[in-house]
Formats: structure tokens, sequence, C-alpha cells
């Protein structure tokens, strides 16, 4: 997938979504898609936060656990 060495900045996720994931060491696409909901409640985002990546990543082709489409 040619999206996967984007940086989370492709996204256009709302900039507290955006500072959580990059205090955590995620900073390409290829980083965030392969993560669960559970590591991403963990860092702090809540189910809305959650549902956004989702929403983003799809648009992509692209879903959390590491599935492409």
């Amino acid at each position: 997938m040619k999206y996967l060495d984007y940086l989370i900045d492709f996204l256009e996720l709302d900039s507290y979504i955006y500072n959580i994931l990059i205090d955590n060491n995620i900073f390409k696409i290829s980083d965030l898609y392969i993560l669960n909901r559970k590591i991403l409640k963990s860092f702090g985002l809540n189910d809305r936060c959650i549902s956004q990546i989702i929403i983003k990543l799809e648009l992509l082709g692209l879903d959390l656990n590491g599935k492409k489409y």
C-alpha cells in the first residue's frame, strides 16, 4: 500500500488525537494501522477518537489490526 509510509499528518486527525499518537511514538500510518482498539485505549483515546481513526484509515483502504482492503 502506498499510504503506509505516509506520516499520520496525512490523516488530518484532530490535534488531540494527533498529539497522543505522537507522544506514543506513532509517526507513520504503518505504525498506526497495526494497532488494535485495546492498545489505542491504553494510550488514553476514547471510543470517539478511535472511531475517527478507523474512518480515516478505511478511506485509505486500511483498518486497524493490520488489515488491508
